[in-house]
């Protein structure tokens, strides 16, 4: 496998305009030929820049039109997933709408990171493929920054205080204060929202041939959307306890083993589609890039800030 170095090595060592984007097409086009499948990356630069609008939200549904467009519908979809999560509404349109045009014939790759409404898409899949490396997370929803699920926690934490010992109640009053009258109703709207949605989904195709769908997708919510369970919104769940869990996972290390375009097996080519998305978002303004195999792809770019720009006078 072309490890990060090697990944480095071969895009510096390009002589065309654009080595990061060529580089990239490669090795998804690589995928397909192991896969037959249609390939789609859905990458964001959270991890090189945080501050930058990377969180899933409905300009990508434009990105993902473009990347479907051309596809074979018949070959399926293989969703490769890197994502800090982002925003429901959104994520529940893009998956109504890659569910519309391949049904139920879509799995997601998770090379390393999908969190919170990442992990939302990757249950929708008929199955998640992931690596000793790889890590989704919980689905409780946010509201900025806070959990909802917490939130309602405290606020029940606040009602048990005072019924035990009234004298706490302005102790109390300071505290949950800071949440205006409708946030509470609010929360619990979001929470029963998500819940909803990812049990559909998951009875509708992850569980859909198993004998009692609907309770193995409870069991996934209430680990996966319970604040009390996971403990933190930035816990990170790797194979082996979504194995556990009853989540349908597969291991990338198992995957078809046969060289193709400098790649030992299909685990090489995966990595070193990650490494690739990596080095440019290290090396380049992208901060979210989603593309397909046939080189078809929607790059955002961070703004650029214009006091940081040399003018030349004269």
């Amino acid at each position: 496998m072309p490890n990060w170095g090697q990944v480095l090595n071969e895009i510096q060592g390009m002589r065309i305009d654009n080595p990061l984007d060529t580089i990239r097409r490669k090795y998804l086009n690589t995928m397909f030929k192991y896969t037959g499948r249609n390939v789609i990356a859905y990458y964001s630069g959270f991890l090189q820049k945080p501050k930058d609008n990377v969180a899933i939200d409905d300009n990508d549904k434009n990105a993902l039109m473009q990347a479907v467009y051309g596809l074979d519908k018949t070959k399926g979809l293989d969703l490769i997933l890197h994502t800090p999560g982002g925003n429901v509404a959104a994520t529940e349109s893009i998956v109504n709408y890659l569910r519309a045009v391949f049904g139920n014939d879509i799995r997601a790759f998770i090379p390393q990171i999908a969190m919170s409404a990442g992990t939302m898409i990757a249950l929708s899949c008929k199955e998640i493929v992931m690596g000793k490396q790889s890590n989704i997370g919980p689905i409780d929803p946010q509201f900025g920054g806070m959990s909802c699920a917490g939130v309602i926690e405290e606020f029940q934490k606040a009602i048990e205080g005072i019924k035990k010992d009234p004298a706490s109640t302005p102790l109390w009053q300071v505290i949950i204060s800071k949440y205006h009258p409708t946030f509470l109703g609010d929360c619990q709207k979001a929470i029963d929202w998500s819940e909803k949605m990812v049990t559909e989904w998951l009875c509708t195709n992850m569980f859909l041939k198993q004998e009692n769908p609907a309770d193995d997708a409870k069991r996934i919510i209430e680990k996966l959307g319970s604040h009390k369970e996971t403990l933190s919104h930035a816990k990170h769940i790797h194979f082996k306890e979504c194995e556990e869990l009853g989540i349908r996972v597969v291991s990338l290390e198992t995957l078809k083993k046969k060289k193709i375009d400098g790649c030992k097996d299909l685990q090489d080519c995966v990595l070193t589609i990650h490494h690739t998305y990596m080095h440019t978002f290290s090396n380049s303004n992208a901060v979210k890039i989603i593309e397909n195999h046939m080189g078809s792809a929607m790059i955002m770019n961070a703004p650029v800030n214009l006091s940081t720009v040399p003018v030349k006078v004269g």
